[in-house]
C-alpha cells in the first residue's frame, strides 16, 4: 500500500512529497514523537517549498537579466552618488508594481543603474512577479522581425503580460520615426496595467530630442514621465572602475600576505 501511495504521488508529479513520505517510512525513529498532522504538514511544506524554488528559478531564467547576481543589499550608498535610500527602500517593497507605476534610472555609463535595475527585477521575481530585461535596441530589432511576419501585435501582447519590464540603454541613440512609432505602441499596450523601469545615460530632460521631437515624442514622454519614480545617479568615477580598483587592492593585499 505504501508503494502504491508513492507511485500515485509520483504520477501526480508530487515527487518531492513522495520523497519526503519515503524518508518518513525509512526513518520512523526521527518522526516517532510527531503527530500525524505534524508529519503531514512537514511533507506538504517540502513540496510547497520545492515548487516555489522552481518557480523562482523559472522566473529568473525567463527574465534574461544581464546580471542575475545583482542584489539590493549590494548597493553602495557612497556620498558622491547621492542615492535616495528612502526611495530605494520603497521600491524594495514592490508597491510600485502593484500601483502600475514606472521607475526612471538616469546616470552616466558605469554609474550602476543597470545593477540597480537588475536588483529590483530579481527582487520582484522573489515576490512572484514576471520580469523581463530588454535593451531598447533589441526591442526595436524584435519588433521589426515580428512586423515582417505581421505578428507585431502578438509580440506587444507578450510584453503586455510582463509585470515588470526593464528597458536598458533607453534612448542611447536617436530614435528613427518608425522606432518612435513602435515604442509608442509598446507604451500604449502597457500604460496603466504594468510597470517599466527605464535605464538611460541621458537625463529625461533630453529625451524629447532623442525621440526626434514633435507630437509622437510628446505622446511617448506623456506615457512615461508623469507619476514615475525618478532616481538620478551621480558620481565622477564609474562603479566598474571603483570595483576594479577594490579588486586590485585586494589582490595586492593577498600577495603581500603570501
Amino acid at each position: 500500500m505504501k508503494n502504491d501511495t508513492i507511485r500515485k504521488l509520483q504520477e501526480m508529479k508530487l515527487s518531492v512529497m513522495a520523497k519526503a513520505y519515503m524518508d518518513q517510512i525509512e526513518n520512523p525513529e526521527q518522526y516517532a514523537d510527531m503527530t500525524f498532522d505534524e508529519r503531514l504538514t512537514l511533507i506538504v511544506d517540502k513540496e510547497s517549498d520545492a515548487r516555489l524554488n522552481n518557480k523562482l528559478k523559472r522566473l529568473i531564467k525567463n527574465a534574461h537579466f544581464s546580471d542575475s547576481q545583482a542584489d539590493l543589499s549590494g548597493i553602495q550608498y557612497l556620498p558622491d552618488r547621492h542615492l535616495d535610500r528612502n526611495l530605494i527602500n520603497y521600491l524594495k517593497t514592490n508597491a510600485y508594481i502593484d500601483k502600475q507605476r514606472n521607475v526612471i534610472l538616469c546616470g552616466a555609463t558605469g554609474c550602476g543603474k543597470t545593477f540597480i535595475a537588475n536588483a529590483l527585477g530579481l527582487n520582484a521575481c522573489r515576490a512572484g512577479y514576471k520580469v523581463l530585461y530588454l535593451r531598447l535596441p533589441d526591442f526595436f530589432m524584435d519588433y521589426s522581425l515580428a512586423e515582417s511576419k505581421n505578428k507585431q501585435k502578438d509580440y506587444l501582447k507578450k510584453l503586455q503580460n510582463v509585470r515588470l519590464l526593464i528597458l536598458d540603454d533607453f534612448l542611447l541613440f536617436p530614435v528613427k520615426a518608425n522606432g518612435s512609432d513602435s515604442l509608442l505602441e509598446l507604451l500604449e499596450y502597457r500604460l496603466g496595467k504594468v510597470s517599466t523601469i527605464f535605464c538611460s545615460q541621458l537625463s529625461y530632460s533630453g529625451w524629447h530630442q532623442q525621440l526626434g521631437g514633435g507630437a509622437v515624442a510628446d505622446a511617448i514622454l506623456d506615457r512615461i514621465i508623469p507619476g514615475s519614480y525618478k532616481l538620478e545617479i551621480q558620481g565622477q568615477v564609474s562603479m566598474r572602475q571603483r570595483l576594479a580598483e577594490e579588486e586590485m587592492k585586494g589582490s595586492k593585499v593577498k600577495v603581500a600576505a603570501d
